[in-house]
């Protein structure tokens, strides 16, 4: 049952980011007052590879980010398809994820899931916050105490292809 909680909490989270990304500011006033969020969504663009925290037995968990669109895989039998939004002016910063698309069953489609985030020496670690939150809690550590699910990831840096063919003897 633990496991099958991390999974949803990690579907929503994933969805909420993907869902909301791509919203437009109505007025120029907002859009001056989401730049901040601009900047942290470039900086989680990419794929990162991590454990969730406590329970690495599950395996990697890959996270790749383009756009809004965050796609979360643990294996075959457990991802999702999120579109995200970072809301302004959160501290710790939060990121909304719509569950767009996911592995069997998906009575999650149309979710959110919400969690919080930091990147701190290449390492992106995301917990859940819960739909039965009060609030966020302010750190990682306050949030695995209440039971939340937490990820530590590290950036997968592209492979750089060789341009040169392979030389014949």
């Amino acid at each position: 049952m633990k496991l099958f909680r991390h999974i949803i909490t990690i579907v929503f989270i994933i969805a909420s980011f993907i869902a909301n990304a791509g919203e437009q500011p109505a007025a120029n006033a907002k859009c001056a007052a989401n730049q901040p969020t601009a900047v942290e969504l470039q900086l989680l663009q990419g794929t990162w590879e991590g454990v969730t925290v406590g329970d690495e037995s599950h395996g990697k968990i890959t996270i790749t980010i383009i756009g809004n669109s965050f796609h979360f895989h643990r294996d075959t039998n457990f991802w999702f398809e999120t579109t995200i939004i970072l809301p302004a002016g959160r501290e710790p910063k939060e990121l909304h994820a719509t569950i767009k698309n996911s592995s069997p069953p998906t009575n999650g489609i149309g979710q959110v899931v919400k969690a919080f985030f930091k990147i701190e020496d290449g390492t992106l670690t995301l917990a859940t916050i819960g739909d039965d939150a009060e609030g966020t809690p302010k750190s990682f550590e306050a949030a695995e105490d209440q039971g939340r699910t937490r990820y530590e990831l590290r950036k997968i840096l592209p492979q750089k292809k060789n341009a040169e063919p392979p030389k014949t003897k």
